[in-house]
Protein backbone atom coordinates (compact mmCIF):
# COMPACT_ATOMS: atom_id res chain seq x y z
CA UNK A 1 0.00 0.00 0.00
CA UNK A 2 0.99 3.70 -1.04
CA UNK A 3 0.44 6.22 1.20
CA UNK A 4 2.27 9.63 0.77
CA UNK A 5 1.08 12.71 2.82
CA UNK A 6 2.40 16.28 3.92
CA UNK A 7 1.61 17.41 7.26
CA UNK A 8 -1.50 19.59 7.91
CA UNK A 9 -3.92 20.49 10.45
CA UNK A 10 -6.79 19.53 11.47
CA UNK A 11 -10.12 21.70 11.38
CA UNK A 12 -13.67 20.56 13.04
CA UNK A 13 -16.15 20.58 10.16
CA UNK A 14 -19.34 19.54 11.73
CA UNK A 15 -22.00 17.19 10.19
CA UNK A 16 -24.41 15.51 12.21
CA UNK A 17 -27.40 13.36 12.72
CA UNK A 18 -30.04 11.04 13.07
CA UNK A 19 -32.53 8.89 12.58
CA UNK A 20 -35.81 6.91 14.13
CA UNK A 21 -37.70 4.17 12.54
CA UNK A 22 -37.28 -0.02 12.58
CA UNK A 23 -37.79 -2.79 10.52
CA UNK A 24 -37.90 -6.39 11.04
CA UNK A 25 -38.05 -5.86 14.58
CA UNK A 26 -40.00 -2.93 15.52
CA UNK A 27 -42.46 0.12 14.15
CA UNK A 28 -41.34 1.78 10.62
CA UNK A 29 -42.99 4.68 8.90
CA UNK A 30 -43.19 3.79 5.10
CA UNK A 31 -44.71 7.24 4.40
CA UNK A 32 -41.33 9.29 4.53
CA UNK A 33 -39.94 10.45 0.95
CA UNK A 34 -37.26 9.09 -1.02
CA UNK A 35 -34.25 10.45 -1.01
CA UNK A 36 -32.48 9.64 -4.44
CA UNK A 37 -33.79 10.83 -7.70
CA UNK A 38 -32.56 11.09 -11.33
CA UNK A 39 -32.48 12.37 -14.72
CA UNK A 40 -31.51 11.58 -18.46
CA UNK A 41 -31.12 7.91 -17.03
CA UNK A 42 -29.90 5.34 -19.42
CA UNK A 43 -31.52 2.10 -19.92
CA UNK A 44 -30.76 -0.73 -17.75
CA UNK A 45 -28.36 -3.65 -19.35
CA UNK A 46 -26.81 -6.53 -17.99
CA UNK A 47 -23.76 -5.06 -15.17
CA UNK A 48 -20.23 -5.28 -16.96
CA UNK A 49 -17.95 -6.98 -14.46
CA UNK A 50 -14.09 -5.45 -14.44
CA UNK A 51 -12.71 -2.13 -15.38
CA UNK A 52 -12.67 0.80 -13.00
CA UNK A 53 -14.47 3.98 -12.29
CA UNK A 54 -13.07 7.10 -12.48
CA UNK A 55 -14.69 9.92 -9.77
CA UNK A 56 -14.09 12.90 -9.48
CA UNK A 57 -14.61 13.90 -5.52
CA UNK A 58 -14.76 17.70 -4.43
CA UNK A 59 -12.06 17.71 -2.53
CA UNK A 60 -9.45 16.13 0.05
CA UNK A 61 -10.19 13.91 2.84
CA UNK A 62 -8.07 14.49 5.75
CA UNK A 63 -9.07 11.37 7.28
CA UNK A 64 -10.54 7.96 7.05
CA UNK A 65 -11.23 6.82 10.58
CA UNK A 66 -15.32 7.27 10.65
CA UNK A 67 -15.31 6.85 13.93
CA UNK A 68 -12.86 10.32 14.78
CA UNK A 69 -13.99 12.14 11.64
CA UNK A 70 -17.08 14.57 11.30
CA UNK A 71 -16.76 15.38 7.36
CA UNK A 72 -18.97 15.12 4.80
CA UNK A 73 -16.27 13.69 2.36
CA UNK A 74 -14.08 11.39 4.59
CA UNK A 75 -17.50 9.43 4.67
CA UNK A 76 -17.99 9.54 0.87
CA UNK A 77 -15.33 7.64 0.91
CA UNK A 78 -15.51 5.51 4.21
CA UNK A 79 -18.83 4.51 3.45
CA UNK A 80 -17.03 1.93 0.54
CA UNK A 81 -14.77 0.71 2.62
CA UNK A 82 -17.06 0.22 5.89
CA UNK A 83 -20.02 -1.53 6.39
CA UNK A 84 -22.82 -1.24 9.14
CA UNK A 85 -24.58 -3.76 11.12
CA UNK A 86 -27.85 -2.48 9.89
CA UNK A 87 -28.94 -0.58 6.93
CA UNK A 88 -32.07 1.96 6.12
CA UNK A 89 -34.17 2.23 3.50
CA UNK A 90 -35.55 5.49 1.72
CA UNK A 91 -38.54 5.07 3.47
CA UNK A 92 -36.82 4.85 7.00
CA UNK A 93 -37.02 1.01 7.54
CA UNK A 94 -33.90 -0.54 9.17
CA UNK A 95 -33.04 -3.88 7.74
CA UNK A 96 -30.12 -6.22 8.55
CA UNK A 97 -26.70 -5.79 7.34
CA UNK A 98 -23.56 -7.18 9.49
CA UNK A 99 -26.39 -7.97 12.08
CA UNK A 100 -28.63 -10.93 11.81
CA UNK A 101 -31.21 -9.54 13.77
CA UNK A 102 -31.46 -7.73 17.06
CA UNK A 103 -34.26 -6.94 19.84
CA UNK A 104 -35.10 -4.71 22.09
CA UNK A 105 -35.67 -4.59 25.91
CA UNK A 106 -38.73 -4.54 27.21
CA UNK A 107 -37.14 -0.75 28.77
CA UNK A 108 -36.27 0.45 25.54
CA UNK A 109 -32.35 0.35 27.02
CA UNK A 110 -30.93 -2.38 25.68
CA UNK A 111 -30.55 -3.89 21.95
CA UNK A 112 -29.10 -7.48 21.43
CA UNK A 113 -27.54 -8.02 18.25
CA UNK A 114 -26.64 -11.53 16.33
CA UNK A 115 -23.92 -10.63 13.97
CA UNK A 116 -22.98 -12.49 11.03
CA UNK A 117 -20.39 -15.31 10.89
CA UNK A 118 -19.14 -15.45 7.76
CA UNK A 119 -17.45 -11.75 7.97
CA UNK A 120 -13.89 -10.94 7.73
CA UNK A 121 -11.93 -7.65 7.56
CA UNK A 122 -9.24 -6.68 5.07
CA UNK A 123 -6.56 -7.29 7.13
CA UNK A 124 -8.11 -11.27 7.71
CA UNK A 125 -9.00 -10.79 11.11
CA UNK A 126 -12.25 -12.03 12.17
CA UNK A 127 -15.41 -9.78 12.49
CA UNK A 128 -17.38 -10.55 15.77
CA UNK A 129 -19.08 -9.24 18.63
CA UNK A 130 -15.44 -8.04 20.57
CA UNK A 131 -14.63 -6.55 17.46
CA UNK A 132 -18.29 -3.79 17.29
CA UNK A 133 -17.57 -3.52 21.19
CA UNK A 134 -14.01 -2.36 20.49
CA UNK A 135 -15.55 -0.07 17.88
CA UNK A 136 -18.21 1.12 20.08
CA UNK A 137 -16.12 1.98 23.37
CA UNK A 138 -13.81 4.00 21.63
CA UNK A 139 -16.37 6.02 19.82
CA UNK A 140 -17.94 6.99 23.31
CA UNK A 141 -14.87 7.28 25.17
CA UNK A 142 -15.15 10.94 26.81
CA UNK A 143 -11.65 11.47 26.87
CA UNK A 144 -11.50 10.08 22.74
CA UNK A 145 -11.33 12.42 19.77
CA UNK A 146 -14.84 11.28 18.52
CA UNK A 147 -17.00 14.02 17.83
CA UNK A 148 -20.23 12.83 15.44
CA UNK A 149 -19.74 8.86 16.47
CA UNK A 150 -19.96 9.79 19.91
CA UNK A 151 -22.95 12.03 19.30
CA UNK A 152 -24.51 9.24 17.66
CA UNK A 153 -24.27 6.85 20.36
CA UNK A 154 -26.13 9.22 22.19
CA UNK A 155 -26.33 8.28 26.16
CA UNK A 156 -24.36 4.97 25.23
CA UNK A 157 -23.08 2.87 28.29
CA UNK A 158 -21.57 -0.09 27.58
CA UNK A 159 -21.52 -3.05 25.65
CA UNK A 160 -21.27 -6.87 26.41
CA UNK A 161 -19.94 -9.73 24.60
CA UNK A 162 -22.40 -12.58 24.99
CA UNK A 163 -20.48 -14.91 22.34
CA UNK A 164 -18.51 -14.54 19.85
CA UNK A 165 -21.57 -13.51 17.67
CA UNK A 166 -23.83 -11.92 19.94
CA UNK A 167 -23.68 -8.41 21.60
CA UNK A 168 -25.77 -6.76 24.20
CA UNK A 169 -25.23 -2.91 23.90
CA UNK A 170 -26.46 -0.69 26.81
CA UNK A 171 -28.16 2.83 27.22
CA UNK A 172 -28.54 4.93 30.26
CA UNK A 173 -31.92 6.09 29.32
CA UNK A 174 -33.80 5.40 26.36
CA UNK A 175 -32.70 6.17 22.73
CA UNK A 176 -34.99 5.55 19.80
CA UNK A 177 -32.83 6.53 16.88
CA UNK A 178 -29.51 4.18 17.63
CA UNK A 179 -30.55 1.66 15.02
CA UNK A 180 -31.10 4.24 12.60
CA UNK A 181 -27.64 5.70 13.84
CA UNK A 182 -26.19 2.54 13.29
CA UNK A 183 -26.53 2.52 9.36
CA UNK A 184 -24.58 5.30 9.20
CA UNK A 185 -21.11 5.13 7.64
CA UNK A 186 -19.77 7.04 10.83
CA UNK A 187 -20.38 4.03 12.98
CA UNK A 188 -18.90 1.30 10.41
CA UNK A 189 -16.81 -1.18 11.82
CA UNK A 190 -13.35 -1.02 11.15
CA UNK A 191 -10.84 -3.72 12.69
CA UNK A 192 -9.90 -3.76 16.15
CA UNK A 193 -6.31 -4.80 15.03
CA UNK A 194 -5.80 -2.06 12.58
CA UNK A 195 -5.84 0.58 16.15
CA UNK A 196 -3.40 -1.32 17.52
CA UNK A 197 -1.38 -1.71 14.20
CA UNK A 198 -1.72 2.29 13.27
CA UNK A 199 -2.67 4.21 16.53
CA UNK A 200 -3.52 7.47 15.21
CA UNK A 201 -2.51 6.93 11.74
CA UNK A 202 -5.31 4.77 11.56
CA UNK A 203 -6.86 7.42 9.45
CA UNK A 204 -4.47 7.07 6.86
CA UNK A 205 -4.55 2.99 6.70
CA UNK A 206 -8.21 2.22 6.84
CA UNK A 207 -9.10 -1.69 7.52
CA UNK A 208 -12.85 -2.25 7.57
CA UNK A 209 -15.20 -4.99 6.01
CA UNK A 210 -16.62 -3.60 2.95
CA UNK A 211 -16.66 -4.37 -0.86
CA UNK A 212 -13.51 -2.15 -1.57
CA UNK A 213 -10.48 -1.90 0.28
CA UNK A 214 -7.42 1.24 0.30
CA UNK A 215 -4.78 0.06 -2.38
CA UNK A 216 -3.05 3.71 -2.50
CA UNK A 217 -4.07 7.26 -1.05
CA UNK A 218 -1.48 10.28 -2.47
CA UNK A 219 -2.60 13.43 -0.74
CA UNK A 220 -4.54 15.92 -3.00
CA UNK A 221 -4.52 13.91 -5.73
CA UNK A 222 -5.98 10.79 -6.01
CA UNK A 223 -7.31 7.70 -3.66
CA UNK A 224 -7.31 4.30 -4.92
CA UNK A 225 -9.64 1.65 -3.49
CA UNK A 226 -9.60 -2.46 -4.89
CA UNK A 227 -11.98 -4.48 -5.26
CA UNK A 228 -12.09 -7.00 -2.34
CA UNK A 229 -12.62 -10.44 -3.82
CA UNK A 230 -14.18 -11.98 -0.55
CA UNK A 231 -16.96 -9.82 -0.21
CA UNK A 232 -20.37 -11.69 0.18
CA UNK A 233 -22.64 -9.19 2.82
CA UNK A 234 -23.86 -6.25 0.68
CA UNK A 235 -25.94 -4.18 2.27
CA UNK A 236 -29.75 -4.38 2.24
CA UNK A 237 -30.13 -2.26 -0.65
CA UNK A 238 -27.45 -3.90 -2.66
CA UNK A 239 -28.97 -5.03 -6.73
CA UNK A 240 -26.71 -8.24 -6.60
CA UNK A 241 -24.71 -10.49 -4.40
CA UNK A 242 -20.85 -11.74 -4.23
CA UNK A 243 -18.17 -9.08 -5.38
CA UNK A 244 -18.60 -5.60 -6.34
CA UNK A 245 -18.39 -5.36 -10.27
CA UNK A 246 -15.85 -3.30 -10.44
CA UNK A 247 -12.03 -4.27 -9.72
CA UNK A 248 -10.72 -0.57 -9.28
CA UNK A 249 -12.43 2.74 -8.23
CA UNK A 250 -10.14 6.02 -8.69
CA UNK A 251 -10.62 9.09 -6.79
CA UNK A 252 -9.60 11.89 -8.52
CA UNK A 253 -9.31 15.06 -5.48
CA UNK A 254 -10.52 18.01 -7.17
CA UNK A 255 -12.32 20.90 -5.32
CA UNK A 256 -12.43 23.02 -7.98
CA UNK A 257 -15.88 23.07 -9.58
CA UNK A 258 -14.98 24.08 -12.75
CA UNK A 259 -12.25 21.12 -12.65
CA UNK A 260 -14.26 18.50 -11.76
CA UNK A 261 -16.98 19.89 -14.73
CA UNK A 262 -14.17 19.60 -17.51
CA UNK A 263 -12.95 16.49 -16.18
CA UNK A 264 -16.14 14.70 -16.90
CA UNK A 265 -16.83 16.78 -20.12
CA UNK A 266 -13.30 15.67 -21.59
CA UNK A 267 -13.33 12.06 -20.28
CA UNK A 268 -10.84 12.35 -18.14
CA UNK A 269 -12.97 10.76 -15.18
CA UNK A 270 -16.44 8.79 -15.69
CA UNK A 271 -18.20 10.48 -12.99
CA UNK A 272 -17.83 13.70 -10.51
CA UNK A 273 -19.70 14.90 -7.68
CA UNK A 274 -21.16 18.07 -6.37
CA UNK A 275 -21.98 20.03 -9.75
CA UNK A 276 -22.81 23.84 -10.09
CA UNK A 277 -26.22 24.59 -10.72
CA UNK A 278 -25.73 26.03 -13.97
CA UNK A 279 -23.71 22.97 -15.61
CA UNK A 280 -26.57 20.64 -13.91
CA UNK A 281 -29.05 22.52 -16.35
CA UNK A 282 -26.54 22.02 -18.93
CA UNK A 283 -26.00 18.24 -18.66
CA UNK A 284 -29.26 17.09 -18.06
CA UNK A 285 -29.83 17.99 -21.58
CA UNK A 286 -26.79 16.42 -23.13
CA UNK A 287 -27.67 12.79 -24.18
CA UNK A 288 -24.15 11.88 -23.20
CA UNK A 289 -24.75 12.09 -19.29
CA UNK A 290 -27.01 11.16 -16.66
CA UNK A 291 -27.45 13.06 -13.16
CA UNK A 292 -28.11 11.10 -9.96
CA UNK A 293 -29.67 13.80 -6.99
CA UNK A 294 -30.20 12.75 -3.43
CA UNK A 295 -31.77 15.38 -1.48
CA UNK A 296 -30.13 15.13 1.63
CA UNK A 297 -31.99 14.52 5.00
CA UNK A 298 -30.73 16.46 8.27
CA UNK A 299 -30.68 20.60 9.21
CA UNK A 300 -30.79 22.20 6.25
CA UNK A 301 -28.38 25.17 5.24
CA UNK A 302 -29.69 27.87 7.15
CA UNK A 303 -28.64 31.40 8.55
CA UNK A 304 -28.54 31.25 12.56
CA UNK A 305 -28.47 33.73 15.19
CA UNK A 306 -26.49 34.10 17.90
CA UNK A 307 -29.36 33.74 19.82
CA UNK A 308 -27.73 34.78 23.72
CA UNK A 309 -25.76 37.48 22.40
CA UNK A 310 -27.66 41.02 22.34
CA UNK A 311 -29.40 42.49 20.41
CA UNK A 312 -29.76 39.66 18.38
CA UNK A 313 -31.16 37.76 21.73
CA UNK A 314 -34.42 40.07 21.02
CA UNK A 315 -36.87 38.10 19.22
CA UNK A 316 -38.45 40.56 17.16
CA UNK A 317 -35.07 41.82 15.80
CA UNK A 318 -34.75 38.47 14.80
CA UNK A 319 -38.82 38.24 13.13
CA UNK A 320 -37.47 41.63 11.57
CA UNK A 321 -34.63 40.06 9.73
CA UNK A 322 -36.82 37.20 8.93
CA UNK A 323 -39.36 39.42 7.21
CA UNK A 324 -36.82 41.29 5.37
CA UNK A 325 -34.67 38.28 4.06
CA UNK A 326 -36.27 37.66 0.48
CA UNK A 327 -35.44 33.27 0.50
CA UNK A 328 -37.25 32.66 -2.84
CA UNK A 329 -35.36 35.16 -4.64
CA UNK A 330 -31.78 34.20 -3.46
CA UNK A 331 -32.59 30.29 -4.09
CA UNK A 332 -34.41 30.86 -7.70
CA UNK A 333 -31.21 33.42 -9.04
CA UNK A 334 -28.41 31.50 -7.37
CA UNK A 335 -29.89 27.80 -8.08
CA UNK A 336 -32.00 28.17 -10.97
CA UNK A 337 -34.17 25.29 -9.94
CA UNK A 338 -31.99 23.04 -9.09
CA UNK A 339 -31.88 23.05 -5.22
CA UNK A 340 -35.49 23.31 -3.11
CA UNK A 341 -36.38 26.30 -1.01
CA UNK A 342 -36.14 25.28 2.72
CA UNK A 343 -39.08 25.82 5.54
CA UNK A 344 -37.56 24.53 8.03
CA UNK A 345 -34.46 23.83 10.33
CA UNK A 346 -35.13 20.14 8.89
CA UNK A 347 -34.88 18.96 5.71
CA UNK A 348 -38.03 17.78 3.53
CA UNK A 349 -36.71 14.02 3.33
CA UNK A 350 -36.17 14.22 6.71
CA UNK A 351 -38.49 11.61 8.78
CA UNK A 352 -40.82 14.33 10.44
CA UNK A 353 -40.42 17.57 8.40
CA UNK A 354 -44.06 19.92 8.47
CA UNK A 355 -44.98 20.73 5.82
CA UNK A 356 -47.51 22.83 6.89
CA UNK A 357 -44.72 25.59 7.16
CA UNK A 358 -44.58 25.96 3.68
CA UNK A 359 -45.36 29.28 2.49
CA UNK A 360 -46.08 29.96 6.30
CA UNK A 361 -44.19 33.39 5.98
CA UNK A 362 -43.40 35.85 3.68
CA UNK A 363 -41.47 38.76 2.77
CA UNK A 364 -42.93 41.97 4.95
CA UNK A 365 -40.69 44.53 5.00
CA UNK A 366 -43.20 47.08 6.80
CA UNK A 367 -43.92 44.52 9.45
CA UNK A 368 -40.04 44.75 9.77
CA UNK A 369 -39.74 48.11 10.24
CA UNK A 370 -42.56 48.15 12.48
CA UNK A 371 -40.66 46.09 15.04
CA UNK A 372 -37.74 47.37 14.83
CA UNK A 373 -39.19 50.67 15.81
CA UNK A 374 -41.43 49.11 18.56
CA UNK A 375 -38.33 48.35 20.01
CA UNK A 376 -36.56 51.33 19.88
CA UNK A 377 -33.98 51.08 16.98
CA UNK A 378 -34.47 54.60 14.96
CA UNK A 379 -33.29 55.07 11.23
CA UNK A 380 -29.60 57.85 11.88
CA UNK A 381 -28.75 59.76 8.91
CA UNK A 382 -26.79 57.22 7.39
CA UNK A 383 -29.79 54.97 6.73
CA UNK A 384 -28.45 52.46 9.30
CA UNK A 385 -30.41 52.09 12.86
CA UNK A 386 -29.09 52.57 16.06
CA UNK A 387 -30.02 52.36 19.76
CA UNK A 388 -28.43 54.19 22.85
CA UNK A 389 -25.41 55.25 20.52
CA UNK A 390 -25.27 52.23 19.14
CA UNK A 391 -25.43 50.71 14.99
CA UNK A 392 -27.70 48.22 14.37
CA UNK A 393 -25.52 45.68 13.01
CA UNK A 394 -25.17 41.96 12.30
CA UNK A 395 -21.62 40.33 12.21
CA UNK A 396 -21.31 37.93 9.69
CA UNK A 397 -18.84 34.94 9.86
CA UNK A 398 -18.02 32.25 7.74
CA UNK A 399 -15.09 29.99 6.50
CA UNK A 400 -12.97 30.46 2.79
CA UNK A 401 -14.18 29.45 0.14
CA UNK A 402 -17.96 29.80 -1.66
CA UNK A 403 -19.28 26.24 -1.10
CA UNK A 404 -22.64 25.97 -2.93
CA UNK A 405 -22.52 29.68 -3.47
CA UNK A 406 -22.91 30.51 -0.07
CA UNK A 407 -20.79 33.63 0.06
CA UNK A 408 -23.01 34.95 -2.48
CA UNK A 409 -26.44 34.54 -0.59
CA UNK A 410 -24.60 36.59 1.87
CA UNK A 411 -24.07 39.35 -0.05
CA UNK A 412 -27.73 39.23 -0.91
CA UNK A 413 -28.71 39.11 2.40
CA UNK A 414 -26.28 42.24 2.99
CA UNK A 415 -28.28 44.25 0.62
CA UNK A 416 -31.50 43.00 1.79
CA UNK A 417 -31.10 43.66 5.20
CA UNK A 418 -30.58 47.40 4.35
CA UNK A 419 -33.28 48.27 3.31
CA UNK A 420 -34.60 47.87 7.24
CA UNK A 421 -31.52 49.37 7.74
CA UNK A 422 -29.47 46.85 9.16
CA UNK A 423 -25.83 46.86 8.64
CA UNK A 424 -24.26 43.12 7.69
CA UNK A 425 -20.22 42.76 8.51
CA UNK A 426 -18.91 39.76 6.61
CA UNK A 427 -15.87 37.83 8.08
CA UNK A 428 -14.75 35.17 5.51
CA UNK A 429 -11.83 33.54 7.51
CA UNK A 430 -9.33 29.86 7.35
CA UNK A 431 -10.90 27.36 8.86
CA UNK A 432 -8.47 28.08 11.85
CA UNK A 433 -9.89 31.22 12.91
CA UNK A 434 -13.51 30.46 12.00
CA UNK A 435 -13.03 27.50 14.92
CA UNK A 436 -12.02 30.11 17.36
CA UNK A 437 -14.67 32.36 16.49
CA UNK A 438 -17.50 29.54 16.87
CA UNK A 439 -15.78 28.66 20.38
CA UNK A 440 -15.40 32.40 21.57
CA UNK A 441 -19.16 32.96 20.21
CA UNK A 442 -17.86 36.24 18.80
CA UNK A 443 -20.69 36.25 16.27
CA UNK A 444 -23.96 36.77 15.54
CA UNK A 445 -25.16 35.46 11.99
CA UNK A 446 -23.62 31.65 11.16
CA UNK A 447 -24.20 30.28 8.21
CA UNK A 448 -24.67 26.30 8.64
CA UNK A 449 -26.12 22.68 7.44
CA UNK A 450 -25.87 19.10 9.07
CA UNK A 451 -26.57 15.79 6.99
CA UNK A 452 -28.71 13.00 8.94
CA UNK A 453 -31.87 11.56 8.75
CA UNK A 454 -33.39 11.88 11.66
CA UNK A 455 -35.35 14.85 13.53
CA UNK A 456 -32.79 14.58 16.37
CA UNK A 457 -30.78 16.42 14.28
CA UNK A 458 -32.46 19.47 15.96
CA UNK A 459 -31.47 18.27 19.56
CA UNK A 460 -28.07 18.23 17.81
CA UNK A 461 -28.07 22.10 16.59
CA UNK A 462 -30.43 23.55 19.51
CA UNK A 463 -29.67 21.83 22.77
CA UNK A 464 -27.60 23.76 25.39
CA UNK A 465 -25.72 20.00 25.48
CA UNK A 466 -24.01 21.31 21.89
CA UNK A 467 -23.06 24.32 22.77
CA UNK A 468 -19.39 25.40 21.90
CA UNK A 469 -16.70 26.26 24.88
CA UNK A 470 -13.54 28.05 24.75
CA UNK A 471 -11.69 24.88 24.17
CA UNK A 472 -14.27 22.96 22.05
CA UNK A 473 -16.51 23.82 18.80
CA UNK A 474 -19.80 22.29 18.87
CA UNK A 475 -23.12 22.05 16.93
CA UNK A 476 -26.03 24.59 18.58
CA UNK A 477 -24.32 27.70 17.01
CA UNK A 478 -27.48 29.08 17.69
CA UNK A 479 -26.47 29.14 21.45
CA UNK A 480 -30.02 28.92 22.01
CA UNK A 481 -31.48 27.27 25.54
CA UNK A 482 -35.13 27.42 26.53
CA UNK A 483 -35.76 24.89 29.18
CA UNK A 484 -39.31 23.49 28.11
CA UNK A 485 -38.16 23.29 24.65
CA UNK A 486 -34.64 21.24 26.03
CA UNK A 487 -37.46 18.95 27.57
CA UNK A 488 -39.04 18.58 24.31
CA UNK A 489 -36.40 17.84 22.91
CA UNK A 490 -34.88 15.20 24.81
CA UNK A 491 -38.80 13.66 25.00
CA UNK A 492 -38.48 13.55 21.97
CA UNK A 493 -35.68 11.31 21.26
CA UNK A 494 -36.99 9.01 24.24
CA UNK A 495 -40.38 8.05 22.99
CA UNK A 496 -40.84 4.94 21.16
CA UNK A 497 -44.45 5.65 19.38
CA UNK A 498 -43.59 7.27 16.01
CA UNK A 499 -46.37 9.12 15.76
CA UNK A 500 -46.33 10.84 19.23
CA UNK A 501 -42.67 11.53 18.91
CA UNK A 502 -42.96 12.95 15.03
CA UNK A 503 -45.79 14.91 16.68
CA UNK A 504 -43.17 16.60 18.57
CA UNK A 505 -40.29 16.96 16.41
CA UNK A 506 -43.37 19.13 13.97
CA UNK A 507 -43.90 21.57 17.34
CA UNK A 508 -40.12 22.11 17.82
CA UNK A 509 -40.04 23.30 14.16
CA UNK A 510 -43.08 25.16 14.16
CA UNK A 511 -41.33 27.36 17.45
CA UNK A 512 -37.72 27.29 15.94
CA UNK A 513 -39.39 29.23 13.10
CA UNK A 514 -42.35 31.52 14.34
CA UNK A 515 -39.06 32.45 17.40
CA UNK A 516 -36.78 32.88 14.11
CA UNK A 517 -34.06 31.29 15.89
CA UNK A 518 -32.66 30.73 12.42
CA UNK A 519 -33.34 31.47 9.24
CA UNK A 520 -33.65 28.35 6.22
CA UNK A 521 -32.47 28.72 3.63
CA UNK A 522 -32.31 25.60 0.97
CA UNK A 523 -32.28 21.86 1.14
CA UNK A 524 -28.96 20.60 -0.40
CA UNK A 525 -29.26 17.81 -2.86
CA UNK A 526 -26.15 15.90 -3.60
CA UNK A 527 -25.66 15.84 -7.49
CA UNK A 528 -23.41 13.29 -9.40
CA UNK A 529 -23.40 13.81 -13.26
CA UNK A 530 -22.08 10.44 -15.09
CA UNK A 531 -21.05 9.14 -18.16
CA UNK A 532 -23.87 6.86 -20.14
CA UNK A 533 -21.43 4.12 -19.57
CA UNK A 534 -21.95 4.55 -15.88
CA UNK A 535 -24.52 2.38 -14.53
CA UNK A 536 -25.44 1.31 -10.73
CA UNK A 537 -24.64 4.44 -8.58
CA UNK A 538 -26.74 4.73 -5.75
CA UNK A 539 -27.15 6.24 -2.70
CA UNK A 540 -27.02 5.35 1.34
CA UNK A 541 -29.47 7.15 3.57
CA UNK A 542 -28.37 9.82 4.37
CA UNK A 543 -27.46 10.31 1.12
CA UNK A 544 -23.23 9.25 0.76
CA UNK A 545 -22.79 7.26 -2.49
CA UNK A 546 -21.97 3.62 -3.16
CA UNK A 547 -20.18 2.25 -5.63
CA UNK A 548 -21.22 -1.68 -4.73
CA UNK A 549 -23.58 -1.69 -7.64
CA UNK A 550 -21.56 0.14 -10.39
CA UNK A 551 -20.39 -1.10 -13.52
CA UNK A 552 -18.38 0.66 -16.34
CA UNK A 553 -19.90 -0.34 -19.87
CA UNK A 554 -16.84 -0.97 -22.44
Amino acid sequence: MNLSFPKFKWAIVMAIGFSLVVSGCSNGDKNAPANTASTNEAPASTPTEGGELTFALAGSPSTLDVGVTSSDIDFRVGRNIFDSLVGELPDHTIKPWLAESWEISADKKSYTFKLRTDVTFHDGTPFNAEAVKVNFDRSADPNGKSVYAKQLLGPYESSEVIDESTLKVNFKEPFTPFLSNLAKSTLGIQSPESFKKYGDQVGQHPVGTGPFKLASWVANSEIVLEKNSDYKWPSPAAEHSGPAYLDKIVLKLIPEESTRVSSLQSGQVLAAESIPAQNIVALEKDPNYQIQKALLPGATFQLTFNNEKAPWNNVKLRQAVQSTVDIDAIVKSLYLGTFPRSWSPLSSSTLGYDSSLEDSYKVDIQHANQLLDEEGWKLGADGIREKDGKPLEINYIDITGNREKRGDIIKMVQQQVKQIGVKMNVSIMAAGPYVDALKAASYDLVGHSFAGGDPDILRTIFSKANWSTNEYANSNFARFYDPQIEQQLTDAYQEADPEKRIATYKELQQYFVKNAVSIPVYVFPYTIAESKKVSGITFDFPGYPQFYDVAVSK
